[in-house]
């Protein structure tokens, strides 16, 4: 199976770039040679889709022929793909002329959306940065991403009005979602893991947390979020933030956005998650912490599903690496639910896991959307 998923991406990718190359140039662009984002592991975003998987399509950089000028060129003619594409569209446009909402973020310019075909093309400005996110100091990511979340929080539907208005177009999470989602993410594990009892334990930990606390959930629910903000989707230019990927926008709880970004930053770079969840301690309510605390459990309940269903469609070293994955969160969840910091020893085993495993292509990957190393 794993070799079946893997090779249907890698078909999907090479007879898409031989079509689409063409069609490119005639629109006045041309590729790099070198094309990382659709390498590496790539594949396993198309996988498991009831969690979160995505649908096939092809992130690609090239330049305008008339100018040289760097673009980002998105490209697919699968109908999930492309749906995720309309969505995102919209999401930015709209985002930015609702009366009630700030402006968030940044966005690269977009010069072209057309259709071709069965493909549809989505081509924006390359935000070029002198240094990516983790390459900015302690201090200036602290601000950094303070500043953008504190944005998001300025953009909150409090009327009847305001939710009409973002409903169609964002899509509105409740407390009541949350909490179903979170049960089916415990179904999932259930059903792919069926023998690791103590992984199931966990997760009817996570279960009870989230339940019982379902009036914290609600209580700040309503607000702009991001269900997959991190750095990878994020660009710095003159110290500001440009957001990549507006398709995981939604309102819901404030704190999922936080929840995602510390949770990555475990791994990454732990002062900094250290940090930002010190400062929600100690400089906002106990409530507030103990709904960045739920919504951290919550998005951890989604990357086990996540990992759990793709284990079966993973081989060799990837197959490896995601066990790993699943000891690493696992872990994690624990030291939430019990308000302690994850273990150095935990995190310095997965690491070291990674960057033995992880192939040459993904790590190249890696390098071009964090940075650095």
């Amino acid at each position: 199976m794993s070799a079946n998923a893997q090779a249907a991406w890698e078909h999907y990718r090479e007879e898409t770039l031989h079509t689409i190359q063409p069609i490119l140039a005639d629109l006045g662009f041309i590729l790099d040679e070198t094309q990382v984002h659709v390498g590496g592991e790539r594949y396993l975003t198309t996988l498991a889709r009831d969690v979160g998987g995505g649908g096939y399509k092809l992130v690609l950089t090239g330049k305008r022929a008339q100018d040289g000028a760097r673009v980002v060129i998105k490209v697919s003619n699968d109908p999930q793909g492309i749906r995720e594409m309309e969505r995102e569209r919209e999401c930015r446009q709209v985002l930015h002329t609702i009366t009630f909402a700030v402006r968030a973020f940044h966005t690269p310019e977009e010069l072209l959306y057309t259709k071709h075909g069965d493909f549809v093309i989505s081509i924006t400005s390359y935000v070029e940065q002198e240094r990516a996110f983790i390459e900015h100091s302690l201090d200036e990511q602290f601000f950094l991403v303070l500043r953008a979340f504190e944005a998001q929080e300025g953009v909150h539907a409090t009327t009847h009005e305001h939710a009409q208005a973002i409903k169609k177009t964002f899509g509105s999470v409740t407390a009541d979602d949350y909490l179903h989602k979170f049960d089916t993410f415990v179904a999932q594990v259930r059903h792919h893991l069926p023998d690791r009892t103590h992984l199931h334990e966990m997760l009817d930990r996570g279960r009870e947390f989230l339940h019982t606390h379902k009036t914290t959930v609600a209580r700040y629910c309503g607000f702009l979020t991001h269900a997959d903000f991190v750095p990878n989707n994020l660009r710095v230019a003159h110290r500001d933030i440009f957001l990549l990927d507006y398709a995981s926008i939604h309102f819901g709880n404030k704190y999922e956005s936080w929840a995602r970004f510390l949770n990555f930053m475990i791994h990454h770079n732990a002062t900094l998650e250290q940090t930002l969840a010190e400062y929600v301690r100690t400089n906002r309510n106990a409530e507030e912490y103990l709904s960045l605390r739920l919504m951290r459990v919550y998005k951890i309940g989604f990357l086990l599903a996540f990992y759990a269903q793709a284990l079966a469609k993973t081989s060799g070293n990837l197959r490896t690496l995601t066990e790993g994955r699943l000891v690493l969160w696992q872990e994690v969840m624990d030291a939430i639910l019990k308000d302690q910091p994850v273990p150095e020893t935990i995190v310095s085993t997965y690491v070291e896991k990674m960057n033995t495993l992880r192939s040459e292509d993904e790590k190249a990957r890696q390098r071009e959307i964090l940075g650095g190393r």
